[in-house]
């Protein structure tokens, strides 16, 4: 007997899935957004396939959006809540947002922890 339990400190989701719409890529070229822009404010994402756990807060996870298969590293979060539907192997939760990297540093952080070319958006 067994399960298969993922762990994760990347939570890499589609606009679908809950990827906040309020990070706006161009926007962010424009006037970059930083955490206390979202202080206070929780956002929630579902649908994650598979039995995934994620480091739970203090520790930080990475926010990475994922756009049709590229990876756009946005900045770091804090785990609030994970949920399991362990009949459709989904998971869904809860984050915040504590630091968004700035444009220039979104590319570098992509290079210095993925470094999958598949992934470079």
């Amino acid at each position: 007997m067994g399960s298969i339990i993922v762990l994760n400190d990347t939570l890499q989701i589609t606009k679908e899935q809950g990827f906040p719409l309020e990070l706006d890529l161009e926007k962010h070229k424009l006037n970059p957004f930083k955490a206390e822009d979202f202080k206070g404010k929780i956002f929630e994402f579902k649908d994650k396939k598979g039995i995934r756990n994620y480091q739970q807060t203090p520790v930080r996870n990475f926010l990475v959006e994922n756009r049709e298969g590229k990876w756009i590293y946005w900045g770091l979060i804090h785990m609030l809540e994970i949920n399991h539907d362990y009949s459709k192997l989904l998971t869904s939760g809860k984050f915040e947002i504590i630091y968004i990297y700035p444009p220039e540093d979104m590319q570098k952080a992509h290079d210095l922890i993925d470094r999958n070319p598949e992934t470079r958006f």
